[in-house]
């Protein structure tokens, strides 16, 4: 079995000579091999959900490992079941009308960078749609994860080789340089990046010249109007923000109340020992969650119960507290606590009216969110139409709560997946939930089929009533 290529320095070359030659084997697959393949790493990450969110909490000491679990299972049994009769090898789709035949490739040797939000699950789901579109990967984890996430690499590579995989199909990096990293990515064998982490990681993979699938920033909006159910909308909201203490980063990030209902939105909130900041308290909490200078949220605090949280920022709060509210009138950089931070931490604005709440959530989602997740809760269809028309967001999600809302297949039919691509917004080539589809090159042959501007000569018709016969000659020399 080939393990990792690491230290010190780091074989490039073997690593990606290794996975070509894993790439030409696994034409040979057929579907049936392929799907073999798919259900043996399937079954064996989801057989060790527990042990690897265990792992994964022990290592990180990020979020809670019970919910690290959820994501596991979302990563495999959702995910495997989402994409386990979608034909990926040779003819997928055949239009007789059209004379048009569909036929799947794998694209090839794929690098993936995974983070330390979610180690095992996007390890495990990277590894999945690879496996099922028939594409080696290379896993290079986040080095304040590497422990687990490599864990979960042995455990699927050993399945997939007991299943009739091909020899490195799946490959690891335990140790590189940000140099190493970047001479991976730019390495003309490798045909695909799946890159997940900080913005400048995901900028870089698409400067590396090779095709690139990155995700953006989630500076998540949700919206509660008037109209909305409040305690079952505080209660969504507060089940999503502490889901794994708010590492997803679909996760809501500033709550936007119309004026007619803020004072229940707080009650129940409060009902829910939710802890509303003051004034001074926010300062002190702003410089702990948030690196102003850098523009980025504080890893310390990335994942972090709110009493830890607040115990770092001097700040006494009850013991029970769930979540962090902070009251805002600002949006930006200026007002730092209005920016992603992945812990649960919401910024808090009151609107006056529906105009401004909805100017509100946009001006949020300018600001770190653009084309990733909005949230609105509303029981009137006009409201939710407009919310939807003007917010720029690949996903608008209805009366749910955010973080499982955007990874699809629990509150919704959106594909499950553990990468959430934010479109042109976030810099992004689509809004989608990345999965099977994405792995594939779509060949098409094309039956001669001759259209009716051919057949009744439209083209040659057209020049001689436009130009005359010098001036057609002229062209076609």
């Amino acid at each position: 079995m080939t393990e990792s290529y690491h230290t010190p320095g780091l074989d490039i070359e073997k690593i990606v000579t290794y996975a070509v030659t894993a790439a030409e084997a696994f034409l040979h697959k057929n579907q049936e091999e392929t799907d073999r393949i798919t259900k043996a790493v399937f079954e064996a990450g989801f057989n060790n959900r527990h042990y690897l969110a265990k792992l994964a909490y022990q290592e990180t000491k990020l979020g809670k490992w019970e919910d690290k679990i959820i994501k596991n299972v979302i990563a495999t049994r959702f995910v495997y079941d989402d994409i386990k009769d979608e034909r990926t090898v040779g003819v997928v789709a055949v239009d007789e009308k059209h004379g048009i035949v569909e036929v799947a490739r794998p694209v090839g040797p794929i690098f993936a960078v995974t983070p330390i939000t979610n180690p095992t699950s996007t390890v495990l789901f990277k590894i999945l749609i690879a496996m099922k579109s028939r594409n080696p990967i290379i896993i290079r984890p986040h080095g304040s994860a590497k422990k687990c996430s490599v864990e979960a690499c042995r455990i699927l590579y050993e399945a997939a080789l007991n299943a009739g995989a091909p020899e490195n199909c799946i490959q690891w990096i335990k140790t590189s340089t940000k140099e190493e990293v970047m001479r991976l990515m730019e390495h003309k064998d490798i045909s695909l990046i799946l890159a997940t982490g900080s913005v400048d990681l995901v900028r870089a993979a698409y400067r590396s010249g090779n095709p690139a699938i990155g995700i953006g920033p989630g500076n998540v909006p949700v919206y509660i109007g008037r109209s909305a159910d409040v305690p079952f909308a505080v209660d969504q909201i507060l089940l999503s923000k502490t889901f794994d203490n708010g590492t997803i980063c679909a996760s809501e990030q500033a709550i936007v109340a119309n004026k007619d209902n803020a004072d229940e939105v707080i009650r129940e909130f409060k009902k829910q020992k939710a802890y509303f900041l003051s004034k001074e308290e926010i300062k002190l909490l702003e410089p702990v969650a948030f690196d102003v200078p850098k523009r980025v949220m504080k890893v310390e605090v990335i994942g972090q119960p709110a009493t830890k949280i607040a115990e770092m920022a001097g700040i006494k709060i009850p013991a029970d507290t769930t979540i962090l509210i902070a009251p805002l009138e600002e949006i930006g950089i200026q007002s730092p606590l209005s920016l992603e931070i992945l812990a649960p931490i919401l910024a808090f604005y009151v609107a006056d009216d529906f105009e401004s709440a909805i100017e509100l959530c946009r001006r949020i989602n300018q600001h770190g969110g653009l084309g990733h997740t909005a949230s609105i809760f509303s029981r009137r269809e006009d409201m939710i139409a407009y919310f939807t028309s003007v917010m720029n967001a690949g996903r608008i999600l209805v009366n749910t709560p955010a973080s499982y809302g955007a990874l699809g297949g629990t509150y919704n039919k959106l594909k499950p997946s553990l990468m959430l691509a934010c479109g042109t917004g976030g810099k992004n080539i689509t809004t989608d939930n990345i999965s099977v589809r994405h792995l594939l090159n779509i060949h098409r042959i094309a039956r001669r089929k001759v259209c009716p501007y051919i057949e009744n000569n439209f083209i040659q018709n057209y020049l001689n009533e436009h130009l005359d016969a010098a001036k057609i000659n002229e062209m076609l020399r």
